[in-house]
């Protein structure tokens, strides 16, 4: 009985010295329950948060490169047109020019497409 009350009188210097009793540490590991839970919803927040601006910012940028590409292929489309355009052109143009180039000199205009013939010819085997 003398080791049962010298161990109780130790457990109370001991509560007595650092003032903290198993209720008080319950009470402490509660709150440290609640807080780590606390800040598990605000990391969960966070993360939440972070992953949708994360989605917006994609979406954005996945939308202004569709508007970049279809402005690209706008403007292929329209440089495509000016270019067949102008072939036309510079294709009417030669007709024109060879047409009055008959006319006024039949023979001469004959040796020329020969000649480039030949040299069309001459560059395809090759």
């Amino acid at each position: 009985m003398v080791a049962a009350a010298s161990a109780s009188n130790s457990t109370s210097k001991a509560n007595a010295t650092n003032g903290t009793t198993p209720a008080d540490v319950e009470r402490q590991l509660e709150v440290l329950r609640q807080d780590v839970t606390e800040l598990t919803k605000q990391v969960a927040d966070l993360i939440s948060q972070a992953k949708d601006e994360a989605m917006a910012q994609v979406k954005s940028q996945v939308r202004s490169a569709k508007s970049q590409v279809n402005s690209a292929i706008s403007d292929a489309q329209a440089t495509g047109r000016e270019a067949v355009d102008a072939f036309r052109d510079v294709a009417d143009t030669f007709g024109d020019a060879v047409e009055d180039s008959l006319k006024k000199r039949p023979y001469a205009t004959l040796a020329m497409v020969a000649g480039i013939g030949f040299l069309f010819g001459a560059a395809w085997r090759r």
